[in-house]
């Protein structure tokens, strides 16, 4: 019997209380977790689900205690893989091809490498291992906090203010990584980019001034020209990975065409010159 993912996020979310001021919760769940944001004006079709949770956080943030006991102490089940030094972790709840699971990330930087050549591709912080990515940092600049609590659905013990990366970095990060993830994780990093940007169709203006005010002077300039292009280049006709995009909802009927279109239309209001 698969978990309760929503139970799952929950007990994680109980686990890491003491931290949560110096974590950001990314990737899938942090999309699902905009639905509570003020700004957002939920659609009737269900967010995509995804079984794992990815928690960032900065190398420099000061995070004391052990993290990875409070994990295990919560019943999740700590697996190492890989021969990076220290190797991948990932913290699991129930079975591993049916469980919820929970991964740590922190920014990747410089060459990629450490001082003897090794990859620098893991980071061990108050008891747990990150992974480090390339453009990771981009979520972390200018996150929201929101307040979760039992009468959204999750099953905390307390109120949890959780952070996640405001919609406007959440998307230029998916653009920036597209070209480097395989073709069915493109698909999906294009059809997160379409609900982002139509769960927040009423608030495109504010969305531009975040871009414009908050991320341009903090991003290098190269990184800005890089954002503007592929907001442009990825949309600008229908391709094969929009065409996959489209056919993952079960729920309901996304034309390839009219995906395009609204990407296309949405990237040019927030990116656009």
């Amino acid at each position: 019997m698969p978990v309760d993912d929503l139970a799952s996020m929950g007990r994680l979310l109980d686990a890491l209380q003491p931290w949560l001021d110096h974590l950001v919760v990314v990737g899938g769940w942090a999309h699902r977790l905009h639905r509570f944001h003020p700004w957002a004006s939920p659609p009737a079709y269900l967010p995509l689900r995804t079984r794992d949770a990815d928690i960032a956080f900065s190398s420099t943030a000061p995070l004391v205690g052990d993290i990875g006991e409070a994990l295990k102490a919560s019943g999740f089940k700590e697996e190492l893989s890989g021969e990076h030094i220290p190797p991948i972790a990932r913290y699991v709840l129930g079975r591993e091809d049916e469980g919820f699971y929970a991964e740590f990330l922190a920014p990747l930087r410089g060459s990629g490498t450490r001082r003897h050549g090794a990859p620098d591709a893991t980071l061990s912080k108050a008891g747990v291992t990150a992974q480090r990515l390339r453009h990771l940092d981009l979520l972390l600049a200018g996150p929201w906090t929101i307040g979760l609590d039992t009468a959204l659905g999750l099953p905390l013990r307390e109120r949890a203010e959780v952070r996640l990366p405001n919609p406007v970095s959440f998307i230029a990060q998916k653009l920036l990584i597209q070209r480097y993830r395989p073709v069915g994780k493109q698909a999906q990093d294009t059809l997160y980019i379409h609900d982002t940007l139509e769960l927040f169709a009423r608030e495109m203006e504010a969305l531009r001034g975040i871009w414009q005010d908050e991320l341009c002077p903090a991003l290098p300039t190269r990184t800005v020209t890089s954002i503007e292009r592929l907001s442009r280049e990825r949309f600008g006709e229908v391709t094969d990975v929009i065409r996959m995009a489209a056919r993952i909802p079960a729920d309901r009927s996304i034309a390839p065409g009219r995906l395009q279109a609204a990407c296309a239309l949405g990237l040019e209001e927030i990116f656009g010159a």
